[in-house]
């Protein structure tokens, strides 16, 4: 995979630097900075989840360039304050810098379930609004839920949902044996939790179940006991660089058992190639998506970088752009009155053939999903264009809700 360009561990982004960063088209907004309005992102950028930090910074960098060439936020620039998140404990400590010293209006970001919850607890605790952009965990959507915490990150449920039902008709889930290897922390978890209900739900049966530590770059014991187990199905509920490294390294054992995932990111097939992906995979958004915003956002992407974006990208991206469309729609950037507006079913174009809202009780975005399997490597375009991406979930006669978790499943009370 190429590189990703190296960014500064705190960047601002101010449109009177725009000549130097020379993608802001004239006339540029001249203000005060203390009329700018303050955007804080946090996202890891190191560790296994840091492939996927790099593109969530590319992604907001791109919206917030957008947003001030066709002039701000009610005629107001937007400077970015962009920071590593790290771990939990630097999450919260970063996230209260930039509520109480910098004075954001909102945080966008993240990927580290972990992480997410803490910066959540300082969100809430001073009342700015937060949109997860990459944290899948059930829980945040449920016994952690947060008046001031959205989602526009798909849950566990709905990664789980939508590859299970490309599972259930290829025959791969009722009277079948599963083997399931689970990243050891709060995301894994969830997933492993989620994906049992889905199993007894439907007629199978776990063979095992292993956790596997988020250090881990060598997978042969796992797949020695997969060897031996001889399951139906192997199931990914891995995340970052994990999953990369166990596509890999399970093509070179040549084992005859399908493999599918639970969760998914497409920087991590591009990571594994063409001639070791393989398998059905979840996803919230792929670059070939045929929608006319998203293929503008494609094409302004590669051109700013010259790659097409991940999923983490559009995630970003879209949640910074729904932040400045709710500011203008609210006339305000108090995070109770854009709290309120999302709360109350406002559709936002997430560049799918549906717009996506959020829901009142659990602020998880309904929106559609789909499923994706490795295209031939003579089927590709480019190196970027490895996926075959399925029709949409839900069908168009269908609910958007029916994906997300159900109330029953992960009932949220907001404090």
């Amino acid at each position: 995979m190429a590189t990703t360009p190296t960014f500064e561990r705190r960047s601002v982004l101010q449109l009177a630097g725009a000549a130097a960063l020379g993608t802001f088209a004239a006339p540029a907004i001249v203000r005060a900075q203390s009329e700018a309005i303050r955007i804080g992102h946090l996202t890891p950028l190191t560790g296994f989840l840091g492939p996927l930090g790099e593109y969530a910074q590319m992604g907001v960098q791109l919206a917030v360039d957008e947003i001030n060439e066709s002039g701000g936020v009610m005629d107001r620039p937007v400077e970015l304050i962009m920071e590593d998140s790290v771990n939990p404990q630097t999450a919260s400590t970063k996230a209260q810098r930039l509520t109480e010293r910098d004075g954001v209006a909102c945080i966008v970001g993240e990927i580290s379930s972990a992480s997410g919850l803490a910066i959540a607890e300082v969100a809430g605790r001073n009342r700015t609004i937060f949109i997860n952009t990459g944290c899948n965990s059930d829980a945040l959507r449920g016994s952690s839920c947060n008046r001031y915490m959205f989602h526009i990150e798909a849950a566990n449920s709905m990664y789980v949902k939508s590859a299970g039902r490309a599972l259930l008709r290829d025959g791969l889930v009722k009277d079948k044996r599963w083997f399931s290897l689970t990243a050891d922390y709060a995301f894994g978890h969830d997933l492993l939790k989620v994906a049992k209900r889905f199993m007894s739900q439907h007629g199978g049966e776990f063979a095992a179940d292993e956790l596997v530590a988020t250090d881990v770059n060598d997978f042969s014991p796992y797949i020695l006991k997969i060897r031996q187990e001889r399951p139906d199905l192997v199931i990914s509920n891995l995340a970052g660089n994990q999953i990369t490294n166990f596509i890999k390294q399970y093509k070179e054992y040549e084992l005859p058992f399908p493999i599918a995932g639970f969760g998914f990111d497409t920087v991590l097939a591009w990571g594994a190639g063409a001639d070791a992906m393989q398998g059905t995979w979840p996803c919230v958004w792929y670059h070939t998506i045929e929608t006319p915003s998203s293929k503008a956002f494609t094409e302004a992407f590669t051109q700013r970088w010259n790659k097409p974006p991940d999923n983490q990208a559009w995630g970003d991206y879209n949640a910074t752009k729904i932040l400045a469309q709710a500011m203008e729609d609210t006339g305000s950037t108090s995070s109770d009155d854009l709290v309120e507006h999302l709360q109350k079913g406002a559709e936002f174009d997430v560049m799918k053939d549906r717009p996506g809202r959020f829901r009142d009780w659990d602020h998880q975005m309904v929106m559609e999903m789909y499923t994706m399997t490795p295209k031939a490597p003579a089927e590709m375009a480019d190196r970027w264009d490895l996926m075959r991406i399925g029709e949409a979930v839900p069908a168009p006669d269908e609910d958007l809700d029916i994906l997300a978790p159900t109330l029953e499943e992960n009932a949220c009370t907001f404090a």
